[in-house]
């Protein structure tokens, strides 16, 4: 068929010109099939996208989608081309070989983007699903999306050149060092990314701190080359994969995650204040409720410190906020010249950050409450207005006017 065409316009165009004419008359009909297959390709895709939405699956819905669709039915016109030109022109007619190049390329190029567009959809279906939402498996997509663009890079490069893909590939391997050099960072960045997913280091929605970097955040994203972190004042800090392999990190998600959040800080005594309790003292404490509970050693004289750690220990036991379940202690740690420090370690039932410091700063306002009715006073360094009351220069009213 092709031929008895050929020869049709051969047997009845004449005159000067006569074989640009038959040319441009075949390139013509070529552009009217191609553009025919691709209106064709249209629509019969379009019905397989209305076919995969009204089915119960959700993968087909992620994968074949409008743009997939779209990028397939720009591939049919460039076959169709690809496929007539030989037959009208043959494999060697010179002058159509420009576009034979042009058509080549175009191919290459709508079918890599027939593939990226596919592990684009692929990647965001599985971002989507719950079970694998939080992995960090874009940089090993974004991997396969720049394995097959170095693909499209070479054999468009074998096209153009006329040379065989692998042939390029012989001249690529003797510039493997400087080709390293230049893709250093993407990389380490790869191998990165594949060791913070296979060991679930760090996944997306994680809390994580890491002071080299300034960040403290929740990660929002884990690609090939950065891990993102929106900090607490809503700053972005972004992070090379290969640091968080290199370098340690803090990961909180454990924490979120687990049974309740920990609480250790002390406070300061006076160490002057810590003394025997009398008789008066130890009645006047059971008639207000603080020794309630509290059994108290038989025999021998008692430490007002010691009744105060054993209150504290009550009182938490006793707020429906801590998690008595786990470690919870009242202890003393070592002196120091700034007061003898009492720490209170324990769990609040809640994790979320907000709740947490309530819970903290409720229970130290207590502590801070109560710590004189033990005889105790807590260890403040000297402020200026307390040095002018020591000083035998000044004045009653100075000082006041000075506080």
């Amino acid at each position: 068929m092709f031929e008895n065409i050929e020869i049709f316009l051969n047997d009845n165009i004449h005159g000067s010109g006569a074989t640009w004419i038959v040319t441009a008359i075949l390139l013509a009909g070529i552009a009217i099939v191609a553009v025919a297959s691709y209106y064709l390709a249209k629509a019969l895709l379009w019905l397989v996208e209305r076919a995969v939405k009204k089915s119960p699956t959700e993968w087909d819905d992620d994968i074949i989608n409008k743009r997939f669709t779209r990028a397939v039915s720009q591939l049919a016109p460039a076959l169709m081309v690809s496929w007539l030109l030989p037959h009208f022109f043959g494999d060697n007619a010179e002058e159509v070989r420009w576009l034979d190049i042009v058509t080549s390329f175009y191919i290459l190029w709508a079918i890599v983007r027939i593939v990226l567009i596919f592990i684009d959809n692929l990647y965001e279906g599985l971002a989507r699903r719950p079970n694998t939402s939080p992995y960090a498996i874009k940089g090993v997509f974004q991997m396969f999306k720049l394995i097959f663009f170095g693909i499209g890079v070479i054999v468009g490069l074998s096209i153009l050149i006329g040379k065989t893909p692998l042939a390029i590939l012989g001249a690529l391997g003797a510039a493997a060092t400087v080709l390293m050099l230049v893709f250093k960072d993407t990389i380490l960045g790869l191998v990165a990314s594949v060791q913070l997913t296979a060991n679930k280091m760090v996944q997306r929605g994680d809390w994580i701190s890491c002071p080299g970097h300034n960040a403290n955040g929740v990660v929002e994203d884990v690609s090939l080359t950065t891990v993102k972190v929106r900090n607490f004042d809503n700053s972005i800090t972004t992070i090379p994969p290969y640091s968080l392999v290199s370098e340690s990190f803090q990961n909180f998600q454990a924490m979120v995650e687990s049974a309740g959040r920990r609480v250790s800080r002390a406070f300061y005594v006076d160490a002057t204040t810590v003394r025997f309790c009398s008789s008066a003292e130890l009645n006047a404490l059971k008639d207000e409720g603080f020794l309630d509970g509290i059994e108290l050693p038989a025999g021998g004289k008692i430490v007002n410190l010691m009744l105060l750690r054993l209150y504290l220990e009550q009182h938490l036991r006793r707020d429906p906020r801590v998690n008595p379940d786990l470690t919870l202690m009242v202890r003393q740690l070592p002196p120091t010249p700034t007061g003898l420090p009492i720490e209170l370690y324990f769990f609040t039932h809640t994790t979320k950050w907000v709740e947490f410091e309530h819970i903290q700063s409720d229970i130290f306002n207590h502590v801070y409450a109560t710590i004189e009715r033990f005889g105790l006073r807590v260890f403040q360094s000297p402020s200026g207005t307390d040095i002018l009351r020591l000083s035998p220069t000044c004045d009653a009213p100075a000082a006041d006017s000075a506080r």
